[in-house]
């Protein structure tokens, strides 16, 4: 089982004190065969499988999402930066003193029933530390440590006898503004594979505008998996009786993030001959076939998610979507959520984190306490991040009534616009 259990971020874009999303159960029973997970882990026994956050718009829920997604993309590519490369990291800007300071990342996840702890702190053009502990016992385990010494404008590193490998020559080839896991496994570390795996390829994000394409789904269907999507999109009402893919002539092009730019950069599209799905639509008076982009958006985006959800439900990785409910009906948007509760359908320790603004999903039945969050900035315009337990609901309260009325925050503050 591979499971996020807390993601922290400071000093990143709007988020100028540190944020952390916890995803450890509280106490509270409700739901538990459905919300909650067991590990097996000792320290960690108890996860929630989905987070929902909400908020204002621009309080600060995509910078959360965004944080995450250059977090892969770092420990993914820096190896492959070139000496000097810049690192496109976004400091709070409206503050003079943070604008000076470096960007904090650290995620805490499980492999194995293993707890491991990943940190580093940068600035767009050098890795001033970066850490690894790992817990395989009560007493924790720092694989390595490493700091910059600006006296000595030199690296220290630390290592514990537990961590394996060429270490030298890894520390020798590690450049400022790369990672020392990212590079130890470019080199060949099979001991640091699994974390920089789960950091990469266990995190799925899609970005609010990035969402997936439907080449997930249609490689999903290609493998002979066609009846699990035609399902998922017949229980959301779609109309769709059957799907078909066929072969055309077309233009195929792929995107890349760059990290000195932190933008999702277009390769050039190529002829080829591509696989693009038809959907059959049946009536009393007969059936006719249409192409994907004949029909509704809300379908499009739910055949683009089919793909991907399912897969990582197999795997057992961990999706994190920026405006779950963008284009989604919200009996969809339940339906999205319950697949990942349901422990039939999630048997690999599957995961959820999504913003939305969809305040129907606060009625106290399908999320729990402790998997409702709310991001929202102060007066000084700087995000914050926390968790509806912190007010302490009471059972059967409504949430949703409440969240709208400001008791929790995270809601726009109106003011009455006049036209003259």
């Amino acid at each position: 089982m591979a499971v996020l259990v807390e993601f922290r971020v400071k000093n990143f874009r709007s988020f100028r004190d540190e944020a952390i999303l916890n995803l450890v159960a509280s106490r509270d029973k409700t739901n538990e065969e459905t919300a909650v997970m067991a590990t097996g882990n000792k320290s960690v026994p108890r996860l929630v499988r989905t987070a929902g956050i909400y908020g204002p718009n621009a309080g600060g829920k995509s910078n959360l999402v965004r944080a995450m997604q250059l977090l892969r993309g770092i420990v993914k590519d820096s190896a492959t930066l070139q000496a000097g490369q810049p690192i496109n990291v976004q400091p709070f800007r409206l503050d003079p003193v943070a604008t000076e300071q470096p960007i904090e990342y650290e995620i805490t996840f499980l492999l194995d029933d293993v707890r491991y702890q990943f940190g580093f702190r940068l600035t767009p053009h050098k890795i001033l530390s970066e850490w690894l502990i790992v817990y395989k016992s009560t007493q924790p385990a720092t694989w390595y440590d490493r700091n910059f010494d600006q006296h000595t404008q030199k690296y220290d590193y630390k290592f514990s006898a537990q961590l394996l490998g060429a270490k030298g020559v890894w520390c020798e080839a590690t450049r400022e503004n790369a990672l020392f896991l990212s590079t130890a496994v470019q080199l060949n570390s099979e001991q640091l594979r699994p974390v920089f795996a789960f950091l990469t390829n266990g995190l799925v994000i899609f970005e609010n505008g990035s969402g997936p394409v439907p080449d997930y789904t249609i490689s999903h269907i290609a493998r002979n998996k066609a009846d699990s999507v035609r399902e998922f999109l017949s229980a959301a009402d779609t109309g769709i009786a059957d799907i078909r893919l066929i072969k055309r002539q077309g233009f195929m092009g792929t995107m890349k993030v760059d990290l000195a730019t932190g933008q999702f950069e277009p390769l050039p599209a190529e002829p080829r001959e591509i696989t693009v799905p038809t959907f059959e639509h049946k009536a009393n008076s007969g059936s006719a076939e249409f192409d994907f982009h004949d029909e509704s958006e809300g379908t499009q985006k739910l055949f683009a998610l089919a793909g991907p959800v399912f897969e990582i439900l197999e795997r057992g990785q961990v999706l994190i979507v920026d405006e779950l409910d963008r284009s989604l009906h919200a009996l969809l948007v339940r339906q999205l959520i319950g697949m990942f509760q349901n422990p039939d359908l999630n048997q690999k320790g599957a995961q959820l984190i999504f913003t939305t603004h969809d305040t129907s999903l606060l009625d106290g039945e399908l999320l729990r306490r402790d998997q409702i969050w709310f991001a929202e900035k102060d007066e000084d315009q700087a995000s914050h991040l926390y968790p509806l337990s912190d007010f302490s609901p009471r059972k059967g309260e409504a949430l949703e009534r409440g969240y709208l009325a400001g008791r929790y925050g995270g809601v726009p503050i109106l003011r009455t616009l006049r036209l003259n």
